[in-house]
């Protein structure tokens, strides 16, 4: 689409690029999106955090995809997160017992967010870590970064993603370790203590 001045071919300029939404918080959020682990497994965690903008804002409209392995390393085969019921086609949420690795959580009007999943266990020669997938306002592209947990040092050090970041930025990979199971992860999506994003091709 263009405008024009004075309506002459001449004068014709480009309209202005612009970010149209966000229109993800309407229907990809869905019930029960944080709560990834079975209910009363032993093996729970609980992740929480902030999305914040380039100024240090919180975004009270972002959105937070996690997935990441079971405590075996294993990624999980467990059909969908939100299930549906065949008959009337209403909204069923988690059965409860199966771990699919996945969720989805929209940020609160303070820009926070949390989730409770599995322990993730190290596959590969990789430390345990969550896969993240941030969709925010201004974004036209949503981010990718990953959740590394505290606690082995050598496993850490070791890791071939976290080994080529340059130290100074290492630690916006890291999770916070609260105690009794709790982790906090803030996210920034520019400015001073950026986090790192990934690329995949």
């Amino acid at each position: 689409m263009t405008k024009t001045d004075t309506g002459s071919p001449e004068n014709v300029l480009p309209t202005p690029s612009h970010t149209v939404g966000p229109f993800y918080g309407y229907a990809l959020p869905f019930r029960g999106g944080e709560d990834i682990a079975p209910t009363g497994h032993p093996d729970t965690i609980t992740v929480h955090g902030y999305v914040y903008d380039g100024e240090g804002g919180p975004l009270p409209d972002a959105l937070v995809e996690l997935w990441g392995p079971g405590p075996d390393g294993e990624l999980p085969t467990a059909d969908g997160s939100m299930r549906r019921d065949p008959a009337s086609g209403g909204f069923l949420g988690r059965n409860g017992v199966e771990f699919t690795g996945f969720g989805r959580i929209q940020t609160d009007a303070n820009g926070h967010w949390y989730a409770r999943t599995l322990r993730p266990g190290a596959r590969g020669r990789s430390a345990p870590y969550v896969s993240v997938c941030v969709f925010a306002r201004g974004l036209l592209v949503h981010l990718f970064t990953r959740i590394y947990l505290p606690g082995d040092e050598a496993l850490l050090a070791a890791d071939p993603l976290l080994s080529r970041v340059e130290p100074r930025r290492r630690d916006t990979l890291i999770a916070a370790d609260e105690g009794n199971g709790t982790y906090r992860f803030d996210i920034r999506l520019q400015g001073e203590g950026e986090t790192v994003f990934l690329e995949f091709q």
